[in-house]
C-alpha cells in the first residue's frame, strides 16, 4: 500500500530531483499546495501573493521506504533553518515545510524536527512548518521530470547538479 506526503525545500525541482532516484519512491508530481488562490499557476505562485508553497507530492512504499528515511533526505538536501528562503529564492513559496495526511505523519514528522534540533546538525534551530495538506495543484507539465529533461539548463547545472552530488557523499 502506498503513502503519499508532501514536502517544500525550495524550487520544487531540486526537491523532485534529489526524490526521484530514491529506492520505494513511487512517483513524484510536482506542484503548489496550501494556498489561498484556486488554480495557481507558476507566475501567480512566483509572485508570492498566492500562499502556496512549491512542494513535491511524494507517493512512496513504506514497506521498501520509511517516512523517516524519507523526512531524513528531506532535511539533509536543504537548509529547514532558513525561513522563507533557500538559496536565491526568496519568498513564502520556498518555505520549508512537511504537509501531511494523517496524524500519523503529523507525528513523525515534529519527532524528527525534534532530533535533528536535538542532534544539533544544524547550527540554527529547524524551522520547517509542519501542516495539515488542503489543497494541491499539479504544476504545468513542463515542470514535471525538470531535472531529468533539462540537465544542461544553467539552474540544473549549477544549483541540482551540485546538490545531488553533495547528497551522494
Amino acid at each position: 500500500m502506498l503513502e503519499m506526503i508532501t514536502l517544500g525545500a525550495g524550487c520544487f525541482w531540486c526537491v523532485e530531483a534529489v526524490f526521484s532516484s530514491t529506492l520505494g519512491v513511487n512517483s513524484i508530481d510536482v506542484g503548489y499546495c496550501n494556498g489561498h488562490t484556486k488554480n495557481p499557476t507558476y507566475e501567480m505562485v512566483c509572485s508570492g501573493d498566492t500562499g502556496h508553497a512549491e512542494v513535491a507530492q511524494i507517493s512512496f512504499n513504506p514497506e521498501i521506504v520509511s517516512l523517516e528515511e524519507i523526512l531524513d533526505l528531506f532535511f539533509k538536501s536543504h537548509d529547514p533553518t532558513t525561513l522563507n528562503k533557500q538559496g536565491a529564492d526568496i519568498g513564502t513559496q520556498y518555505r520549508s515545510a512537511i504537509f501531511y495526511t494523517n496524524d500519523k505523519q503529523k507525528d513523525i514528522a515534529e519527532k524528527m524536527i525534534d532530533k535533528w534540533n536535538k542532534d544539533k546538525y544544524y547550527k540554527n534551530p529547524i524551522v520547517t512548518e509542519v501542516k495539515k495538506l488542503d489543497h494541491f495543484y499539479i504544476a504545468e507539465n513542463y515542470h514535471q521530470e525538470y531535472y531529468k529533461n533539462n540537465k544542461s539548463a544553467p539552474y540544473c547545472k549549477f544549483v541540482i547538479k551540485p546538490k545531488l552530488d553533495k547528497l551522494k557523499q
